[in-house]
């Protein structure tokens, strides 16, 4: 599948040769990859629909290389990929033919641990596990748990303010990242926020996360860690419908429950996730809520009691009560397995990304179903119920003429639904060009405006990666900038802004 990105610099790659040698320079032995074989585990992040080989990656050991790597590109005007662990699902990393891809797979330490004042220090290339674990023996642990938390990096996690299946409790990404060193496109270093959980001026962190790799580049990180709570149990509610699981949801959610998970599967997924993980899920039902709730013991035993009466009077079906932390695992395991679990029902999916407000559940749902029914494929449907992030699993086939076409459609068309109902394009996958041309259902011209004013305060020469998150006509006339060749205003019959 091919996909619009902006046009190779010809003068650029014609310096290839010159350009790896600087590199080499910088980061000397293996830190520079060139030779077309070695590049190709770069060409695709996670959206492998998506390929492209990047003109060279370099894999720096410290900021330090970093800096001057980046120093270089912005004085000879070469772009610049940043890449964490490549499980990005919205073709944030995806390379260019003329580009630098830069990847922090070997910034890998754990610098600090911090109890007493309830903070760790790490590199991003830390896997969003690895916190959790390095804490783990004083009985602390790093909140935000996306499904890929075993592969996934703290600082991809920055990129795209990823959640989990807690977030609905505690937080994204941007709720429990302190502070960083950021280095910009000119080489300079910076250091934002620190350990002190409020610091003077402007939010700083707030922008750069969720940024997608389009300002600079992180190279430390100072993430919130927590203790792990008295008790944790989660219940497994079967329902007839995904509107009563829907609605057990909103009933939640309105008694002043906030759980610290809550998650919806359709049968779909429930049968999927089932035949992979072997939990347990029961077959006979339509919607399956996973609900976790942690606390003080007390306070846990009674929140179940009141979560139990909600769901009787919603309808439920089948309900079941973790009575043990391995059986509390057991539960997580086939929510956290559901995407590769789809993979064994379907030779190839299309992962969705958008949010809607809690109570338009039902709507939203009915909505996917006509859609997969106007399309002719199938959607396993699996989301963060609590905070109404959905992830359609689209199936389809790509040996299939046409299917990946009719497959991306239907997702575009799930996401203006999103929109149409109060929410939003993505949650925690980010943008990154699956999403971008769509930016204009959800922001006016000058929403867009402003948020490129944003990259050009950072990245004046649109150097760092390139062709993502903003639609493709304004990288035509950024801000007002047009490029007229021969005389000819490209594509003149559009208004311009």
């Amino acid at each position: 599948m091919s996909i619009l990105m902006p046009a190779a610099d010809d003068a650029i790659l014609a310096r290839r040769e010159e350009i790896i040698a600087a590199l080499q320079k910088i980061v000397p032995g293996e830190g520079v990859i060139f030779k077309e074989a070695e590049l190709r585990p770069y060409e695709s992040d996670g959206v492998t629909a998506y390929r492209q080989l990047p003109m060279v990656a370099v894999l720096p050991d410290n900021t330090a290389q970093v800096s001057q790597v980046l120093k270089y590109c912005y004085d000879n005007g070469i772009k610049v990929v940043p890449r964490g662990s490549g499980t990005s699902l919205s073709g944030g990393a995806l390379p260019l033919k003329d580009a630098v891809l830069l990847g922090l797979g070997k910034f890998k330490r754990v610098r600090e641990i911090d109890f007493e004042n309830r903070v760790a220090v790490v590199e991003p290339g830390v896997t969003n596990l690895a916190v959790s674990q390095a804490v783990a023996h004083e009985g602390f642990y790093y909140a935000p748990d996306p499904s890929s938390q075993i592969a996934c990096s703290i600082g991809g996690n920055i990129a795209e303010n990823s959640g989990g299946v807690h977030s609905l409790k505690y937080g994204l990404t941007t709720n429990n990242v302190l502070g960083c060193e950021f280095v910009l496109i000119t080489g300079e270093v910076l250091r934002i926020g620190g350990k002190a959980p409020e610091n003077d001026g402007y939010d700083l962190m707030g922008v750069i996360t969720g940024s997608e790799g389009l300002l600079g580049i992180v190279t430390e990180v100072t993430v919130r860690i927590l203790k792990k709570p008295e008790t944790a149990r989660a219940l497994m509610v079967g329902f007839a419908s995904v509107e009563a699981a829907g609605q057990c949801v909103a009933d939640i959610i309105g008694a002043g429950i906030i759980p610290g998970g809550m998650e919806m599967m359709d049968r779909d997924a429930i049968h999927a996730a089932e035949a992979f993980v072997h939990a347990g899920y029961p077959l006979d039902v339509e919607a399956l809520l996973i609900i976790e709730l942690d606390g003080p013991t007390i306070e846990v035993d009674e929140l179940i009691r009141r979560v139990e009466t909600i769901a009787r009077g919603c309808g439920q079906t089948t309900l079941q009560i973790s009575n043990s932390e391995q059986e509390r695992l057991l539960f997580w395991a086939g929510r956290k397995a559901a995407f590769p679990a789809v993979g064994r029902i379907s030779p190839d999916y299309l992962c969705m990304d958008g949010t809607i407000p809690r109570g338009q559940l039902p709507a939203a749902l009915a909505g996917i179903r006509d859609l997969s029914q106007k399309y002719g494929l199938r959607c396993a449907n699996v989301f963060h119920a609590g905070d109404g992030n959905l992830h359609p699993l689209i199936l389809y086939d790509a040996n299939v003429p046409g299917e990946i076409d009719k497959a991306e459609a239907f997702g575009a068309d799930i996401l203006r639904l999103c929109v149409k109902l109060g929410g939003v394009l993505t949650g925690e996958h980010g943008v990154g060009v699956e999403k971008r041309d769509l930016m204009p259902e959800m922001f006016s011209e000058i929403d867009l405006a402003h948020q490129q004013r944003v990259k050009c305060a950072f990245d004046h020469k649109g150097l760092l990666n390139p062709g993502k998150m903003f639609p493709v006509l304004h990288r035509c006339a950024e801000l007002g900038r047009m490029h007229v060749r021969g005389g000819q205003l490209p594509f003149a019959d559009i208004p311009r802004f």
